[in-house]
């Protein structure tokens, strides 16, 4: 196999905008590192390009061992693949996925919906943490409103160990989203710091709706007028309010309960 020399090339210059968040095709995401690879190969997403460092590419031999054929796999020297991943400590393995395309009547018809609105949250780390919570928790799907980090980059996508592969996530306009809750009916559950209810005395097993706002101003107004009621998490001590990620996983856990799926 020809080994990539040139930071010129056009794979390696569509590989670094990807990574960089400058590609122009949305329908493409990258990751990073042998576990993500893997992960994407196990979940049935279409995995487009594989692109291995050159003094590291022996080591992922038993992955590429059952690689599907349509799946193009190209060596780049040490210094080309480093410009074109730009992260710190490369594993020597990266992949060019297509970002699954799933349907809101599908991930909300099922069952007894629970799908989880992230208004504003800005950290990638923690909404990839809460699409991993998401998902072992039984959440039907997500919701990323304006304002909310993208759940497709780098940081999300490696925060979420994965899930970002099979739970279904949408990026909507608010006024989109609001037409999504009146028609699946879904009552929304807004967490706040402060003067909500506990958890146990939400009702989850109705269509439910869980607004999560940002870390530092919470649910902007008008989430907080639309939501029917507001839940908090209890905390001890000199503790006022907890992560963005840390509630959300405990609510869903709390919710998962109630809907005996934990």
């Amino acid at each position: 196999m020809e080994i990539i020399r040139s930071r010129q090339n056009a794979q390696i210059k569509r590989l670094r905008a990807l990574f960089s968040g400058n590609a122009e095709d949305a329908a493409l995401a990258v990751v990073e590192g042998e576990h993500l690879v893997q992960e994407a190969l196990r979940s049935g997403v279409h995995v487009r390009e594989i692109f291995l460092r050159e003094d590291a590419a022996g080591k992922f031999s038993a992955l590429l061992h059952d690689l599907p054929a349509e799946i193009a796999v190209h060596v780049a020297s040490a210094d080309v693949f480093d410009s074109a991943v730009g992260v710190a400590s490369p594993q020597g393995i990266a992949a060019v996925v297509a970002v699954p395309s799933h349907g809101l009547d599908a991930a909300l018809s099922a069952g007894v919906p629970l799908l989880v609105v992230l208004d504003g949250v800005q950290d990638p780390g923690n909404v990839g943490t809460i699409l991993r919570s998401a998902e072992a928790f039984g959440a039907s799907a997500v919701v990323t409103l304006p304002g909310t980090a993208n759940a497709w980059g780098l940081k999300a996508i490696r925060a979420s160990a994965g899930s970002i592969f099979r739970l279904p996530v949408f990026a909507l306009q608010e006024d989109a989203t609001e037409s999504l809750l009146r028609r699946y009916k879904l009552r929304a559950v807004g967490a706040v710091a402060s003067g909500g209810v506990a958890p146990g005395e939400v009702n989850w097993q109705q269509p439910t709706a869980l607004l999560i706002g940002s870390e530092g101003a919470g649910l902007s107004q008008r989430w907080l007028a639309l939501a029917e009621s507001q839940v908090t998490l209890r905390t001890s001590g000199a503790v006022e309010s907890l992560n963005a990620a840390v509630a959300a996983s405990l609510l869903l856990y709390e919710a998962s309960k109630a809907r005996g799926i934990s």
